[in-house]
C-alpha cells in the first residue's frame, strides 16, 4: 500500500510518499523533482530501516530514436558505514532499482 501524506497530489514537488515494502518495512520518500519534459523524477529517503542517511535517487527516461524505445536511468547516492556499502549497493540494485525496471515492463511491456 502507497499513500501522499496530506492527501497532496503525487506530481507536486515536496510530497511525501509513504508506503510498505512486501516484507512490512515502512518508507517514507520526498519528490524533490519532477519534469514531463525533461522526463525525470528525484527523490530523497526520508525514512527507511535500510542504514543509509542521505539517499537521493533520480529516474530519467530518454527516447531511442531506432526501434521506437526508451532508456531508462535510476541512480543514486547515499552515505552509510562502510561496512554496509557493499551489502546495500547489492540490495538496491537488486531489490529496488530491478524490481523497478521488472515492473515497467510489466506495465508497458518491452524486453
Amino acid at each position: 500500500e502507497s499513500r501522499i501524506e496530506e492527501a497532496l497530489p503525487a506530481d507536486k514537488v515536496g510530497c511525501i510518499r509513504n508506503f510498505n515494502l512486501q516484507n512490512g518495512d515502512n518508507i517514507r520518500e520526498q519528490l524533490l523533482g519532477l519534469s514531463d519534459y525533461d522526463m525525470f523524477v528525484t527523490y530523497s529517503i526520508l525514512e527507511s530501516p535500510m542504514p543509509l542517511e542521505d539517499y537521493v535517487a533520480t529516474l530519467r527516461l530518454t527516447p531511442v530514436t531506432e526501434g521506437d524505445r526508451t532508456f531508462v536511468e535510476w541512480t543514486a547516492e547515499f552515505s552509510c558505514d562502510p561496512g554496509d556499502e557493499d551489502e546495500l549497493v547489492a540490495m538496491i540494485g537488486t531489490d529496488v532499482f530491478q524490481a523497478g525496471f521488472d515492473a515497467l515492463k510489466r506495465q508497458f511491456g518491452g524486453g
